[in-house]
């Protein structure tokens, strides 16, 4: 078994800016334990093993040019695929991904790589379709997570397979994930490497769209993956297709960082009933980011400012304060680490559809369903957007 490592980063004057511009809590290494390894590898969320421990089954779509720790695109910016199996703690805390601080981890308490599968593209959409063959509402939906800047593959995927598992998401996970250099000081390289990946993100988007049986693809998106999010359902949009072929589900948009003029034109395109926005004014990656830039970031908006509130009624989607759920000092990671965060997105992707409570999957590729477990203690109830901040006088 190779080994994964946590390495310490100092938070002195000199990294404070870099510091704030972090858009994930920085794992680092790649290891892999062998399949079946004390790690139970049955269906989309197996049951515990011997050993416990219980898995995450994930797609990956990539157009990093190769291995974990790889920060280059492939040539062309071509996708490559596969199958990851993430072994999932039974003492997982909700909004946590629990990892080692040194040595190789533990199933029974830490997110590791239990298997890797590469696939061909044609590989891909089968088992795709075979995941997905015989399931019935939204449990024929899928999930395709984008990340942020300064992530690596690792944390991507653990970030995923978290999701997943505390959201009880009951249909097929993706993952697409472009060559950040997982740097501090790398935001330009990480842009240029999420906007030269956009044909293949929507290239997944359009298999995703005509794959047999899929009931509804759900976009959550973060940091810097809003915005190769918009770019890409933009020019869907102008190809054609603004909804992906009447099977885009929730678009959830976490600490966008977009400038709000960009976004006008994007979800001008879009039907903005498909999207939710969560921000936080107190975001402090965001913060740098609007200062480097010189514009507001979408996902620092106020909506108990007046200013604020008045434009994000004109923007026409549905906006979340999560700024009070906060659980380190960035502030930027809320929707995934916060579980009343976590909650809301897990009403959102688990919401019953009554018009298609009957509809089944019209493949039966014999896909293992067996169903997940539910770790820890997270309800799935919707959080109501911000009410209007009380006027003078009231």
């Amino acid at each position: 078994m190779r080994h994964l490592r946590k390495t310490g980063r100092a938070a002195g004057p000199a990294l404070l800016l870099a510091l704030a511009l972090a858009a994930s809590p920085g794992l680092t290494g790649g290891g892999a334990a062998r399949a079946g390894d004390g790690f139970n590898l049955g269906g989309l969320f197996g049951g515990k093993s011997d050993e416990t421990a219980y898995t995450a089954e994930i797609f990956i779509v990539s157009t990093r040019k190769g291995g974990v720790h790889s920060t280059e695109l492939t040539p062309g910016a071509k996708p490559r695929f596969s199958l990851d199996y993430i072994s999932v703690p039974p003492d997982h805390k909700p909004g946590q991904i629990e990892r080692p601080g040194f040595g190789g981890p533990d199933p029974n308490h830490h997110f590791a790589l239990a298997d890797h599968s590469q696939l061909d593209e044609d590989e891909f959409r089968e088992q795709v379709a075979a995941h997905l063959s015989g399931r019935i509402g939204n449990n024929r939906d899928v999930l395709v997570y984008v990340h942020g800047f300064n992530t690596s593959l690792d944390e991507a995927r653990f970030r995923l397979a978290q999701i997943a598992v505390d959201t009880k998401f009951g249909g097929v996970p993706v993952l697409f994930t472009w060559p950040s250099k997982a740097a501090l000081l790398a935001y330009g390289a990480d842009k240029e490497s999420a906007t030269a990946s956009r044909d293949a993100y929507l290239g997944l988007l359009n298999d995703l769209s005509e794959t047999p049986g899929v009931g509804r693809i759900h976009i959550l998106a973060h940091s810097m993956g809003t915005w190769l999010t918009m770019e890409t359902l933009r020019e869907s949009a102008l190809s054609g297709s603004p909804d992906l072929h009447g099977k885009l589900g929730n678009v959830m948009l976490a600490a966008p960082d977009i400038d709000v003029s960009v976004f006008k034109q994007q979800i001008a395109r879009l039907d903005p009933s498909h999207f939710s926005v969560y921000v936080s004014k107190d975001d402090r990656a965001l913060q740098v980011s609007a200062s480097l830039q010189g514009d507001r970031r979408l996902g620092a908006l106020d909506p108990f400012s007046e200013r604020d509130r008045d434009l994000i009624e004109k923007l026409g989607v549905g906006v979340y304060d999560i700024s009070d759920l906060s659980t380190n000092l960035i502030g930027h990671d809320n929707y995934a680490n916060a579980p009343k965060a976590v909650s809301q997105i897990g009403a959102r992707l688990t919401k019953p559809r009554a018009a298609e409570a009957e509809t089944q999957s019209v493949i039966d590729a014999g896909a293992d369903r067996t169903p997940k477990p539910a770790p820890g203690q997270i309800d799935s109830q919707d959080l109501a957007p911000p009410a209007p901040a009380p006027q003078a006088g009231q």
